[in-house]
């Protein structure tokens, strides 16, 4: 049985591929491997677009970045209306606690993208922080904004 996740139920479209199962990912518009990440992911997605009001068109899963020689890939980049970077999510299977390590994970995505939010979730967990630059911190957030108040 699967661990109840801490986000709105909704109907995904799975589909099984040679004994696989698999998750159709609207953003990249195909099936997808449903490893547990990728539920959170999916769940996490449906929630932005569903009940915060974030457009689907400006989020981007899987998003390639390069710092150097080594190859990265943040979870999911929401971008603005002018298409440049806004937040970065990056998730974890439920059985994964969000801890340090992951926030240093995320904040270097983020000196590559430098956003204005950082969000991460493991389906149970979810923090949101908004950077302060100019005092080169995290402010935690109590809440995931609404699209609108971006």
């Amino acid at each position: 049985m699967q661990t109840r996740l801490n986000l709105p139920e909704y109907a995904a479209r799975i589909k099984s591929d040679a004994g696989r199962l698999m998750v159709l990912d609207p953003l990249r518009r195909k099936y997808v491997a449903l490893t547990p990440e990728e539920r959170v992911r999916q769940h996490f997605v449906h929630y932005l677009v569903a009940c915060l009001g974030y457009p689907a068109a400006l989020l981007a899963n899987e998003v390639a970045l390069r710092a150097g020689d080594k190859q990265l890939r943040a979870d999911t980049v929401l971008y603005d209306r002018h298409l440049e970077p806004r937040m970065i999510i990056e998730y974890k299977a439920p059985s994964v606690a969000i801890n340090e390590k992951v926030l240093q994970q995320i904040t270097a995505y983020n000196t590559l993208l430098r956003v204005d939010y950082l969000v991460v979730s493991n389906g149970l967990v979810h923090l949101c922080c908004k950077m302060d630059y100019a005092a080169n911190k995290l402010v935690l957030l109590n809440r995931i904004p609404p699209y609108s108040e971006l």
